[in-house]
Order: structure tokens, then sequence, then C-alpha cells
């Protein structure tokens, strides 16, 4: 995922409290274990997603995660909800950037869960660097050079890997799982999600305060999420078992991938820089094989790590200076 890191990284950079810049990216080892964190726990996110589809409806799991988060988030953002904040000049900003971030992204990633393992999610997912590429150029007047180009075949065809299971005969009468075209739609959200960021329009005050930032956005998602759990309850056989094993589940989601991975992937960014910081990205998926064999007994197969490889190949390629 190098192109979305080092672009998403300088967009969402001002989440994060100012610090001096990076004038030379050494990588010290409490650096990189900062930087391990972040697609541990967001590989840790799909697999846990994955076992709780037993507990909790999925677009449910994620108003609780977030509901759960927000609460954690208040006692060190609560001033940016006051009625004379410098985020309520911006709500339709802020509304968009929840409904694509909070609420679409997290609502069809754990949808996709109950159908597709977390190893296709995670690899799927990691193809946003090359949504990025072509929204920028449809959408945002963003040029595509050849070089680019021919990074995102490579990612494309480690996504047509993964759909495909690694038979590509199956190509010509191929049928997406309803979790496999769910895990698009999340990586076509979060890729305008990355675009959106780019319009900083806040106040410094709000922008360089990581908490402030992900609270003005907390707060439209949860209002977003809260929206399509009703949803979910009116219309289909939603269900929540309670007890310690949602408990664990919820507390583990809301603090560990949606705040505490987010942090240290700052702090490590300011470190060494969004280039390398957005090399450990490129983890996750190996990272959800690892959790997913030994929580879920779901091995990876030959053609994951086909897709893995043709994806990472062509996020580099695209990201290489020429």
């Amino acid at each position: 995922m190098l192109i979305c890191a080092v672009q998403c990284c300088k967009l969402a950079e001002p989440w994060f409290k100012s610090s001096p810049r990076v004038t030379s990216p050494r990588l010290t080892p409490g650096t990189t274990l900062l930087l391990l964190v972040p697609p541990l726990m967001w590989a840790g996110n799909a697999v846990v997603g994955r076992m709780a589809t037993g507990l909790v409806s999925p677009i449910t799991l994620n108003f609780l995660r977030w509901l759960l988060a927000f609460c954690f988030m208040l006692p060190l953002a609560w001033p940016v909800l006051k009625p004379g904040s410098a985020l309520w000049p911006h709500w339709r900003r802020y509304a968009l950037l929840g409904l694509l971030g909070v609420g679409c992204y997290n609502c069809f990633q754990y949808l996709a869960l109950k159908t597709t393992t977390p190893m296709n999610v995670t690899l799927v997912a990691s193809s946003a660097p090359i949504f990025t590429l072509a929204m920028g150029r449809l959408f945002f007047g963003q040029p595509v050079s050849l070089q680019q180009a021919m990074g995102a075949l490579l990612s494309i065809a480690g996504v047509l890997v993964v759909l495909s299971q690694g038979d590509w005969a199956t190509l010509t009468h191929l049928q997406l799982l309803p979790g496999d075209g769910y895990i698009l739609v999340a990586t076509l959200a979060w890729s305008w999600y990355g675009w959106l960021l780019m319009k900083t329009t806040e106040p410094l005050n709000v922008r360089s305060d990581w908490a402030a930032f992900l609270m003005a956005q907390m707060v439209f998602g949860l209002a977003w999420s809260g929206l399509f759990s009703a949803g979910e309850w009116a219309l289909t056989d939603a269900h929540i078992t309670w007890g310690w094993p949602l408990a664990a589940t919820l507390l583990f989601v809301a603090t560990c991938p949606a705040i505490a991975a987010y942090r240290c992937f700052g702090l490590g960014l300011q470190r060494v820089g969004p280039a390398m910081a957005g090399f450990f990205t490129n983890l996750t998926p190996l990272f959800a094989a690892i959790l997913s064999a030994a929580f879920l007994g779901e091995l990876p197969h030959i053609h994951h790590g086909l897709a893995f490889a043709l994806i990472v190949g062509g996020i580099w390629v695209s990201a290489k200076r020429g």
C-alpha cells in the first residue's frame, strides 16, 4: 500500500500534533516497533471481525465500535464539539468524511467478512492505491505516468488472482462472492476519502490536533453508522449476543485498530517520513495470514502469496522515481 500511504499519510499528517520535520529517516528499534503496530492491529481487526460474525451483525458491530471509540476520545477532544468550535463552519466536509471513512468503509469491511476470509479482505483492500490513482485521474485531474499505469496493471492482476483463487480459467465465468464485492466497494470509499483529505480547509487548531481532527469525523460518522444500524435491524435478522466475548471484541476494535494504530502510525511517520512508513502497511495481508492461521485455522494458499507479490510489486513500481 505504498502509494496510498505516501499520499494519504501526507494528507493525514495533520491528524497528529506537530513535531520537528524529519531530517533523516533513521529507523530505530523504537520507531520500527511503532510502525509494526498499525498493520498488526489492522490485520487483527479483519480477523476479529470475522470471529465476531456469530456474535453481532456487521453494521451493528461498526456502530458499537465507533460509539465506544467516541467515548474513549471524548476526554481528549471534547472542546471540538462545543457550539463555538471551528468544526461547525465545516460540518458538511466532516459529514462526508465521516460517511466514507467511519460509516461506509468499516460497514462494508465487516459485511465482507461474513462471506470471505480476512486474507482476501486485506489483499483486495491493499489495492486501494490503484483505485486512488484512477480516481485522481478521473475526478481530480491528476496525471498518471506510464510507470504508474504499469504498477496499476500489476496490482490489478494481484486482485484478480485473489478473486479467481489462482485459477485464471475461472475469470471467464467469474462470480464475485458477496464479501469480495463488499470489500471492493469499501476500497472505493476509502480512496475517495483519501482524496477529500487533501482539501484541508479547516483552521489550524483543528488540523494540528490529531484527537480533534479524528473526533470531528467521528461525531458525524457515528450518526451515519447509527442510521445504517437502524436500517439493519429494520430490514434484516440482525442480532447481538451479549457477553464477555462481545465485550472483548468491542474493546479491541474500538481501541487498537480505531485509535492506537493511527496514533502509532502518525508518530512513526513523523520520525521517518511517509515513504518509509508506507512500506510497513504492506505487512497487513501478511499479518492477516498469520493471525488467520493461528485463530481461525484458515491457512494461506499459493495464490495468496502470488497476489501479495503482484500488489506490492505494482505499488513499488508506481512509487519508484524515474
